[in-house]
């Protein structure tokens, strides 16, 4: 079983099975194919897994470039998130997009954002780990699909959960680290910088080491 058919088991969903010929070959061999982003697009709003789907308004798949280098993931949809179905669009989303500019970089070019949740804890809540744990796969393919050269990991629950590990932010940033043998950088959540603004210093640091590492990378 190929690793994206195994996450998709988790997910309770089956391969799609597609038959494929080329050019003077034998007959045509029977080839997995894996889930592309209109099957994945078409599960997560689906989904039941947990009890999220009771609350939410709607999922929040995520936004950006399907084929970009930079893959920033954060931890949950808001208020504003679960209204409008796309991913960092209140205040957060702002500081953030004001944060990729200072790099030269935009959420609609080269970038993908999206969460380890898709859909809202009610109050904004942290997630639970059950929830974490249902929800999990959805960006594990995603990852699969994007094929990203650098991940940034954005806030505790989203390095917490990349990275299998219960450490803090503190001790994970200014290093790299790895998924599925992608480099990986920790960084602050914006929500968090919003109320931590001393800390924006240190978030800034963390995307000028991104960016010197993305330029390492090619």
């Amino acid at each position: 079983m190929s690793r994206r058919s195994e996450i998709l088991a988790e997910m309770g969903l089956s391969p799609i099975w597609r038959v494929r010929s080329s050019p003077g070959s034998a007959p045509a061999e029977k080839m997995e194919s894996a889930v592309g982003w209109t099957e994945l697009k078409q599960a997560v709003p689906a989904c039941k897994a947990c009890s999220l789907h009771q609350s939410r308004t709607q999922t929040v798949f995520g936004v950006g470039d399907e084929n970009a280098d930079w893959l920033l993931v954060g931890e949950a949809p808001g208020a504003e998130e679960d209204r409008l179905g796309d991913p960092f669009v209140g205040q957060a989303g702002k500081l953030l997009d004001n944060m990729l500019a200072a790099i030269g970089l935009s959420r609609r070019e080269n970038v993908y954002i999206a969460n380890v949740l898709k859909c809202r804890p009610p109050g904004n809540r942290n997630p639970e780990p059950d929830e974490v744990a249902k929800c999990t796969p959805f960006l594990r393919v995603q990852i699969d699909l994007i094929r990203p050269k650098l991940i940034v990991a954005m806030g505790r629950f989203a390095a917490q959960t990349l990275l299998n590990t219960d450490a803090t932010i503190a001790s994970l940033r200014g290093r790299v680290h790895a998924y599925a043998g992608v480099p990986l950088i920790v960084t602050y959540h914006p929500a968090y910088l919003l109320r931590n603004l001393p800390d924006k210093s240190k978030a800034w640091a963390d995307l000028v080491f991104a960016t010197k590492t993305m330029a390492s990378l090619s």
